[in-house]
């Protein structure tokens, strides 16, 4: 199946935009974000780019693939490219080096110092900061890629508690549906208020978010400085459904059990089964108070054998069920969540600490 965007170039609109696709970029981010901007363009749901445009840049025009192989035809050459108010970045899988191509790199770069805003969705955040348009950025990265990036960027300091951030020039997202709020934000900004909201309307989207409206994953602030420790953390975070035994986790990184224990217990103080129930009793937390599963299926998402199973654990670690923890942790009518609630886990070097869901 390929996507052919829309090849139509009339005069400059209210709001132009273009595209740069990564190799193995992600359709759902991209696909968000043009959608608002196809509905705020016309009336209803007509298509036409009266109020607004957007194009596709390629240096070769080759069909771009995207991660679950739905290709897109780009169609204006980096050569061709006009006048945009801002371009948009959309990152592949962080796993695979291909990113942009050199010349994609070099034209980022000469639009950047013209002062053309860059806006990065979902890993393209990666793509923006490896070319080094992120430098003294505030830039927002998917908590589940959260150590990733750290992994990536050490000195780096990224926002995961937000579904997007706007810091002068700099635009960036988590991914998935914040990149429809954030297209919303840029429409609201340059057409109205009645074109965004009926974009996301029509999306069967409630109402638009604020930037700093709080991920629907939940980050733990369990951090560590050994890089081994940092690799297992992000093995634990990207198993939790099937979590991996510690002589698992410590085959795949190459290193032998007791080693991993000792550098754990150093960095942490903590061992490695300790802190992989952290962060899973850390996401069903998260889940527990920003969505409306049930019981049992947070604890399959989290790795637990059954609801009984999550809730003698929750018990045993926290004093309460999950269920009375929902009840005593849901926010009022309206509320954002930007209260510090304090975990206690035996063996946790810092019991006590206090955290917030909002930076």
């Amino acid at each position: 199946m390929t996507i052919i965007p829309s090849r139509e170039r009339p005069s400059k609109k209210r709001l132009s935009v273009a595209f740069l696709l990564a190799d193995r970029f992600t359709l759902s981010a991209f696909a968000n974000f043009v959608d608002v901007l196809r509905l705020a363009a016309d009336e209803a749901d007509r298509s036409r780019p009266i109020y607004c445009e957007w194009t596709v840049l390629s240096a070769d025009m080759n069909p771009v693939r995207s991660s679950c192989g739905v290709k897109v035809q780009p169609d204006t050459r980096l050569h061709n490219a006009g006048n945009y108010d801002y371009i948009v970045v959309v990152g592949g899988l962080i796993q695979e080096a291909s990113g942009l191509s050199r010349e994609c790199v070099a034209f980022l770069k000469s639009v950047a110092q013209a002062g053309v805003p860059l806006v990065g969705l979902c890993t393209g955040v990666f793509l923006l900061h490896e070319a080094g348009l992120l430098e003294r950025y505030r830039c927002c990265v998917s908590w589940f890629h959260h150590d990733d990036f750290l992994e990536r960027f050490d000195t780096a300091r990224p926002v995961s508690d937000q579904i997007f951030v706007v810091d002068r020039d700099r635009l960036t997202c988590s991914g998935g549906h914040s990149a429809a709020h954030l297209a919303a934000w840029l429409v609201e900004k340059h057409i109205g208020r009645v074109a965004a909201t009926k974009s996301l309307s029509i999306m069967i989207i409630d109402e638009a978010m604020a930037g700093d409206k709080p991920q629907p994953g939940f980050r733990s602030d369990l951090t560590a400085r050994d890089p081994v420790v940092r690799k297992a953390l992000i093995r634990m975070r990207q198993n939790m459904e099937n979590p991996e035994t510690v002589e698992e986790l410590a085959r795949g990184l190459g290193v032998g059990r007791r080693q991993l224990e000792r550098r754990f217990q150093n960095d942490l103080s903590l061992s490695p089964s300790r802190a992989d129930l952290r962060l899973r009793l850390d996401a069903a937390r998260g889940m527990l108070e920003t969505t409306g599963r049930t019981v049992t299926q947070i604890a399959h998402a989290t790795g637990f054998c059954d609801a009984s199973h999550l809730i003698n654990t929750f018990r045993a670690e926290l004093g309460l069920t999950p269920s009375e923890y929902r009840r005593t942790n849901l926010p009022a009518p309206g509320a954002l969540q930007s209260r510090a609630v304090a975990v206690l886990i035996p063996g946790d070097p810092h019991p006590g600490r206090s955290r917030s869901m909002n930076s």
